[in-house]
């Protein structure tokens, strides 16, 4: 009887991946000849049969492609969550700890520092646009303005002051962080196989350790940055002294090296950390790390694979 009822399920199971077939080949065929009917109203702008069948080939491939990856992925996460309702409480995700109070306490008065300094310098750099005369105005005068400017840059000097030569020299994860971000050969590497990754010439991104080559360039950026705008903003607060000391040249390069830097702050600020850090799909609307410090197994394992293994070889050998 057992038999006859698993002869019988074979048959309906058999029957049923034959119906999916079926309608699978439905399926292209009819998406098929939709492409087909669309490219062939361009056969008179030049485009012959065989290149019309070329083309509708390719996008028959691509459209396949990812709609297996869509469906591939669909299942793991249905299988994920089908896994944790049977499991019937959901396990709390392990995290690593990636920046401790010290770090993110200097990271929030740095950006806060900039912002301010952004918001109150650019207007002046730009006095002549009618939005410069609405935010100048808005926030109380040109007076105003430069007493904030002066406290956005009197916070940018303390930070800086206080990574350089106290968290960097006399804490040990500021010693092991500086040596992190140090530019490797590996870097130049890394990068050769992003780019590799995203014109399709290589099917895994580089790995990264504690600090991969977008966060390199962009610590360094800062400390450049930091050390022209806050140099030539000295000479700037201190005007008539440094004509005094240096002359009015000197003076006007600072002037002019203050300006642009600044600019280009800003610019590297609103369009490539805030995309990294906020717009990047694979964190949007943004990364939670600059708060708490923490990144999930899954984050390291994406974004920090060899700095995950490195932590659990450690773990290991405690052990």
């Amino acid at each position: 009887m057992d038999d006859i009822e698993k002869t019988k399920k074979k048959e309906e199971e058999a029957k049923e991946q034959k119906a999916f077939s079926n309608n699978d080949s439905r399926l292209k065929e009819e998406i098929r000849q939709s492409l087909i009917k669309d490219l062939e109203k361009k056969v008179d702008d030049g485009v012959d049969g065989e290149v019309t069948e070329e083309m509708v080939d390719e996008l028959m491939a691509q459209f396949w492609k990812a709609k297996e990856e869509t469906l591939e992925k669909f299942l793991k996460k249905k299988r994920r969550e089908e896994k944790r309702a049977l499991e019937g409480v959901e396990k709390q995700e392990e995290t690593f700890t990636r920046f401790g109070l010290n770090f993110r306490i200097q990271h929030m008065t740095l950006f806060t520092s900039v912002l301010l300094l952004i918001f109150t310098g650019m207007p002046e750099k730009f006095h002549e646009a009618g939005i410069s005369g609405f935010i100048i105005n808005a926030l109380g005068g040109i007076k105003v303005i430069t007493i904030l400017h002066r406290i956005g840059a009197v916070g940018l000097s303390a930070m800086f002051a206080y990574h350089c030569t106290i968290y960097t020299i006399f804490f040990r994860q500021g010693r092991r962080d500086f040596v992190e971000l140090l530019p490797m050969p590996k870097d130049l590497f890394d990068v050769i196989q992003m780019i590799k990754y995203f014109f399709g010439l290589s099917k895994e991104r580089p790995k990264f350790g504690r600090f991969s080559y977008i966060e390199k360039f962009d610590y360094w950026a800062v400390y450049w940055g930091c050390m022209v705008m806050i140099g030539s903003g000295v000479i700037m607060w201190f005007e008539v002294e440094s004509i005094n000391l240096f002359g009015k040249v000197v003076v006007d390069i600072a002037k002019e090296a203050h300006s642009d830097e600044g600019l280009l702050c800003a610019l590297a600020i609103l369009i490539w950390h805030f995309y990294n850090v906020h717009l990047n799909p694979r964190v949007f609307p943004m990364s939670w790390v600059w708060w708490n410090g923490k990144l999930t197994k899954d984050e390291m394992l994406e974004e920090h694979p060899l700095e995950y293994e490195r932590i659990m070889e450690k773990k290991e050998t405690k052990s």
